[in-house]
């Protein structure tokens, strides 16, 4: 089984800064992406950033040049510096890892249970 375990969720105010952490734990074997997701109220989970194990990074467009995302891949964590935070950013944020428990296994989505951040006007 893997393991997604996030940390750094909170309440903090607007143009503040936060930073969630995700550590992957378990029979994981290799991991081919690291990244977060997030769901606000009304909305649907959509992408925040993702990074591959090559170092490929994708962001949501709503928070370039405010987010960054970086990944130990020696650990198997993946972070997330959220600057500037917005009340719009108010979401579940949700951990999720690419990977196979086995040098040939399948690939598959994993998923933490989420961390709530909070952002006030």
């Amino acid at each position: 089984q893997v393991q997604l375990v996030e940390s750094g969720g909170g309440l903090v105010q607007a143009g503040g800064s936060l930073r969630l952490s995700c550590a992957a734990s378990g029979s994981i074997f290799s991991i081919n992406a690291m990244g977060w997701y997030r769901q606000a109220p009304g909305k649907q989970r959509e992408l925040v950033a993702t990074i591959t194990r090559s170092g490929i990074i994708n962001y949501a467009e709503s928070v370039k040049g405010r987010f960054t995302v970086s990944r130990d891949n020696a650990k198997n964590t993946v972070s997330l510096e959220m600057n500037s935070l917005k009340p719009e950013d108010t979401a579940v944020y949700y951990c999720n890892i690419i990977g196979s428990t086995s040098r040939y296994g399948t690939q598959y989505n994993y998923w933490g249970q989420g961390t709530q951040v909070t952002v006030s006007s």
